[in-house]
């Protein structure tokens, strides 16, 4: 399905971007981390470590398995969550980025629409 393979191909370079781009800042120098300025810490290590799910997820996608959805299910609710945390942060009085809120909502936005598009192949019923 042309729809699982466009997903899925974002899903895997999302993915990499990710882990990429959260790796620099987590374990880069210290001009990545400033260059990062007001990170919150668990935001950040929750989309670090969710960008090899967003990898696995994207190949799952790709080759229609049944845990291609399932997975696009679990990356939604785990953001969902993140950005639920991350709200409550903010509303604290707590250092954020806005550039982390707008990444969060295309990240959050990205994996509820692929939760509800992909669909895993069609078993062919098996004879006996």
């Amino acid at each position: 399905m042309m729809r699982n393979w466009i997903i899925g191909a974002i899903a895997i370079a999302f993915g990499l971007a990710t882990v990429a781009e959260g790796g620099s800042v987590l374990f880069g120098r210290s001009p990545a981390r400033a260059a990062a300025g007001d990170f919150v810490p668990l935001v950040l290590w929750v989309n670090f470590l969710s960008g090899f799910f967003y990898t696995l997820a994207g190949g799952a996608i790709l080759m229609a398995w049944r845990s291609g959805p399932i997975l696009a299910r679990a990356l939604a609710a785990v953001l969902l969550m993140l950005f639920g945390y991350f709200v409550v942060h903010i509303l604290l009085g707590g250092a954020w980025e806005m550039r982390t809120l707008g990444a969060m909502i295309l990240r959050l936005g990205f994996w509820i629409a692929a939760a509800l598009l992909v669909r895993p192949r069609a078993e062919t019923p098996r004879k006996i």
